[in-house]
């Protein structure tokens, strides 16, 4: 078990950034990550401290042409998943999100891929318009999206916190969702779970 963080309070600069958690990879979907279920709740959770120091939400989200290059059929890796506009690409409602959350859209253009929501995106202009400094991530997937995420909000001089309770792993290779969080930490990301973030 990673050390986490003692105690975390949030601060004026902070945002709560939620990584591709939609229907197609929650249980039954085109592309299921293991117990992905299991983060909704404790999503709710930071969801309800940010919401209520009146601090940002953002969300980002999967938004694929249905002739995505990595779809199996166009020759890539994964299922069809997360189409524009359909539902496997919406927010499931377990997701208490608030009105006025942000949302993201990556990888819409379909000879690109795009893991991190910095990728192709205003995500990082918009951080830097409302002051952001400290970025708090979770999502899914750990080893996907998350990783790539947190690793481009650290080499764009974010600080991170990684949500470790909000976070679950495809692991196509076992051990590949401890290997990302490893490696997120080794590049500075801070563990943290709800119990310590102070409200």
């Amino acid at each position: 078990m990673s050390a986490v963080h003692p105690k975390t309070i949030l601060a004026p600069s902070d945002a709560l950034i939620i990584v591709d958690v939609q229907q197609d990879f929650l249980p039954g979907g085109a592309l299921a990550v293991p117990r992905s279920d299991e983060i909704l709740p404790v999503l709710n959770g930071y969801i309800e401290r940010f919401r209520a120091a009146g601090l940002p939400v953002v969300v980002t989200r999967d938004w694929h042409p249905p002739d995505h290059c990595s779809f199996k059929p166009q020759g890539g890796p994964w299922p069809v998943h997360c189409v524009a506009g359909t539902a496997g690409a919406g927010f499931p409602l377990e997701l208490k999100l608030p009105e006025d959350v942000r949302i993201v859209s990556k990888a819409e253009d379909p000879m690109q891929d795009a893991y991190s929501g910095f990728s192709g995106t205003n995500l990082s202009a918009m951080l830097r318009a409302l002051g952001i400094q400290r970025l708090f991530i979770g999502g899914l997937a750990t080893d996907y999206c998350v990783l790539n995420t947190v690793l481009d909000a650290l080499r764009k001089g974010f600080g991170v916190f990684l949500l470790e309770d909000a976070i679950r792993a495809v692991n196509v290779r076992p051990g590949d969702g401890e290997r990302a969080v490893a490696r997120m930490r080794e590049r500075g990301a801070v563990a943290l779970q709800l119990k310590a973030l102070m409200p």
